[in-house]
């Protein structure tokens, strides 16, 4: 069995953050990644939050992450992770090849995935007008109409950017108040081509080949009424990815990890960073955090074992 002494699962922020603080302390550092590395900041076609970086891209800034853990020597393998246990002690990592990899200490970045709308249709036309990152399948929808569900920094993200290609978009809210920023807000009110449609939420996603229409119901009337869209970007939010440690690592009632600031965990040796851990604010800042947080307490971890 190949033995390692930290193993990182996932390679978003936190992940590579981890993988550049786990090679800066010296330890032997293998990350886990079952597609590019980058995570959800791939997705993310404007960033202008993050310190010293005023006007860059989710996919650019996910190069410079894993540039820079490369400069280090970190190591990375495309690995899709089946199984992460404990036994007798020592982390086991099962992979979907039926390998094993027994690690010292291991760092859960998995992230999170996209929250599904939950309406008939939604699978069905799933990559047929049905999508859940704008900047990925925007380019489809040139001179369309579309419409975003959501209220969030992500929905209204995806309303300005789509607005830019489609002819008109609709963006979907359940309450009669967006969530995000007002600067995004500003924005979104100032595009002529963006209509927001309050308190509604889509109940049927109808369509021949492709998605043609959706139905919406008032959520404070109940009124109910079709409106013709040739797509549909969901922006509901996010589940985190814990399905390989669920039952094992205690997870809050959302199924976030239970982890404080230190991303310890209830399991000796292992560590939570990034989305999946339970804190009140999810953001790449936060997230490469979490990553040199985590190595921290990794090399506390193996240090005592020593």
């Amino acid at each position: 069995m190949e033995k390692r002494e930290l193993v990182i699962i996932g390679a978003g922020p936190a992940g590579l953050s981890a993988a550049i603080y786990g090679k800066r302390a010296g330890l032997d550092t293998l990350v886990l990644e079952k597609g590019r590395p980058g995570g959800q900041v791939l997705i993310t076609s404007k960033i202008e939050n993050y310190p010293g970086i005023l006007d860059g891209t989710g996919s650019g800034l996910a190069d410079a992450f894993r540039t820079h853990a490369e400069h280090f020597k970190a190591e990375f393998r495309t690995a899709s992770v089946q199984k992460l246990e404990v036994r007798d002690g020592e982390k086991i990592i099962t992979l979907k090849d039926g390998s094993e990899i027994a690690a010292g200490a291991v760092i859960v970045a998995s992230g999170a995935s996209f929250r599904k709308q939950g309406c008939p249709g939604e699978s069905t036309y799933t990559g047929m007008g049905v999508s859940y990152c704008a900047t990925c399948d925007g380019a489809f929808f040139k001179g369309k109409t579309v419409a975003v569900v959501g209220g969030g920094d992500v929905a209204i993200e995806d309303a300005i950017f789509l607005s830019r290609g489609c002819e008109k978009v609709y963006l979907i809210h359940r309450r009669n108040q967006l969530r995000g920023a007002e600067s995004l807000q500003r924005e979104l009110f100032a595009r002529p081509n963006i209509e927001v449609i309050w308190d509604s939420e889509v109940t049927r996603i109808l369509g021949e080949d492709q998605v043609e229409s959706v139905h919406l119901k008032n959520t404070e009337n109940g009124e109910k009424r079709n409106l013709p869209v040739e797509g549909l970007f969901v922006a509901v939010g996010v589940v985190p990815c814990t399905t390989l440690i669920k039952g094992q690592v205690a997870l809050d009632d959302f199924g976030y990890v239970k982890a404080r600031e230190d991303c310890v965990t209830n399991i000796p040796g292992v560590f939570a960073a990034g989305d999946l851990r339970t804190k009140p604010m999810k953001q790449i800042v936060t997230a490469v955090a979490d990553g040199a947080n985590a190595v921290n307490s990794a090399r506390n971890y193996l240090t005592k074992k020593e």
